[in-house]
């Protein structure tokens, strides 16, 4: 239910004047020519960094890309894979048109998620400045691209930033008309075929905007907000035979892997997930923010609250489904925390110029910046961040001179390719176009490889993100079997044939 909230001014408002009054269009104007200066260093940092930092997409993702050549070919899609993560319809679909570009879909895959996470920091400007003012805007924009989580996201190809910026986007249209209606409606709906969370939201803006129209918008309404949900149960129905199979898939997935804490966890996590994602002086910032917005202009808090509401709501839901517990189901409410740390920070500017409580709020917001570049300062390591893009770049430039090797090549003849578990799986089937029973996981299962392909990673920091990822895999795994020799190494992996 995004409601429409009316953002009223504290300060003294001004007499009427003439549209051509120069002196109520330059503060506009300037304003403008801020915006678009702000708008195209974020795009110039964010193209900078997909081509200095060419990372390639993350499991789910590559996942995504496969279901979308399975589909274009109309093959069966393989949503039971071992350990296969929880499919996404619109993200099938993006796969399948990139998927037309061959092996390039992977860049363009992680270009558009770039592209998705430019559109959210625009997003959280413009709620920030509809609900609040301009530099309140800024503050939630800049704070976004500093929580490094986030940029982070986009870099390795998750789906998140595309839905964060719909449901953001969705709310500032919301903001700017109430009861807007199917503009919204489309946002969200697009939304609900990224991640189910976005259902609740498009079920309660029905009720919102359906509240003062006829019954034929009505049932259009509810028509566009069940699409979402519809989509993903005949999606599953027609692969598995289970409309349900999302959900009971992740479910099982989340105990496998050790994930699902359960409802009584909502608390602490929601906690510390959010000090993860946003960091304590944001969060506390969140909470001043809170408490001055309540205090002053509590109509213009309805939206962010709203949002922040809902996602610690589906949250709970989530958590007592028996689903994962990860820091991911709770991204918007980590945004909204900064929208509101950006009125602690920017929210002064509501008030009327040379009163006290304006200069004494700015320095109360100066000392909470000071606090939050030293708190940054003495924790970020841009070292580590600068290590962890080189390393997914140059591992990914590893696997491709390995399955180029024509000893490997060679191998494939032999049998099927082996992985020490599920996180090369999809790499290995995308890259060299394998079907899901020419690739197997170790760790799925108990008998020794007696011919094929085994696909070894070496390296501390390879073996940590793609060997030894769980409690539950076996340090064995990652060792050549039996008879098995060496025929091509790389920087990272390994390849072992036997014929």
């Amino acid at each position: 239910m995004l409601l429409g909230v009316s953002a009223p001014t504290l300060s003294r408002p001004r007499p009427a004047r003439r549209a051509t009054d120069q002196s109520s269009r330059t503060p506009r104007l300037a304003l403008r020519t801020w915006e678009r200066v702000g708008a195209a260093l974020v795009c110039l940092c964010a193209a900078a960094g997909f081509l200095l930092y060419p990372t390639y997409p993350n499991y789910d993702s590559v996942y995504s890309l496969l279901w979308g050549r399975e589909l274009l070919h109309l093959e069966p899609l393989s949503f039971q894979a071992y350990r296969a993560p929880t499919e996404h319809p619109l993200a099938i679909a993006i796969g399948a048109v990139l998927s037309l570009f061959g092996n390039g879909a992977d860049r363009l895959f992680v270009a558009l998620t770039v592209a998705t996470f430019v559109a959210l920091v625009f997003g959280l400007y413009a709620l920030g400045r509809t609900a609040f003012t301009p530099l309140v805007g800024v503050v939630a924009a800049g704070l976004v691209v500093t929580r490094f989580d986030f940029p982070f996201l986009a870099a390795r190809g998750y789906v998140d930033p595309g839905y964060l910026a719909l449901i953001v986007w969705a709310a500032v249209l919301e903001l700017r008309k109430p009861r807007r209606g199917y503009a919204v409606l489309l946002l969200l709906t697009l939304a609900s075929m990224l991640r189910p969370e976005a259902w609740l939201l498009s079920g309660l803006y029905v009720l919102w905007a359906g509240w003062r129209t006829s019954w034929r918008r009505r049932i259009a309404f509810a028509a566009m907000a069940a699409a979402g949900p519809v989509v993903w149960a005949l999606t599953d129905l027609l692969v598995t035979g289970d409309p349900l199979f999302s959900f009971t898939g992740t479910s099982e997935l989340a105990d496998e892997l050790g994930r699902n804490k359960g409802v009584g966890a909502v608390p602490s996590a929601t906690w510390t997930f959010l000090i993860q994602l946003a960091k304590l002086p944001v969060v506390a910032g969140g909470i001043a923010g809170f408490v001055l917005a309540l205090l002053l202009t509590p109509r213009r808090l309805v939206m962010p609250l709203l949002l922040f509401g809902c996602g610690v709501g589906t949250f709970a839901l989530v958590s007592a489904g028996g689903l994962s517990v990860i820091s991911r189901y709770l991204l918007v409410p980590s945004l909204m925390v900064m929208v509101l740390c950006g009125v602690a920070v920017g929210g002064w500017t509501m008030l009327r110029e040379g009163t006290r409580l304006r200069r004494l709020w700015a320095a109360g917001a100066l000392a909470l910046v000071l606090f939050g570049i030293v708190f940054t300062a003495t924790r970020v390591s841009l070292t580590r961040l600068d290590s962890e893009l080189s390393f997914r770049g140059d591992a990914h430039k590893a696997f491709m001179a390995l399955i180029d090797q024509p000893g490997l090549r060679r191998g494939l003849q032999c049998g099927p390719v082996y992985t020490p578990n599920h996180k090369l799986v999809p790499d290995v089937r995308w890259y060299l176009n394998l079907p899901e029973d020419r690739v197997i996981a170790r760790s799925s299962t108990d008998a020794v490889p007696r011919r094929g392909v085994v696909i070894l990673v070496h390296g501390r920091q390879a073996i940590f993100k793609q060997a030894l990822v769980t409690d539950f895999d076996d340090p064995m795994d990652s060792l050549p079997p039996p008879g098995f020799q060496r025929t091509a190494v790389t920087e990272y992996y390994a390849a072992y044939v036997r014929c």
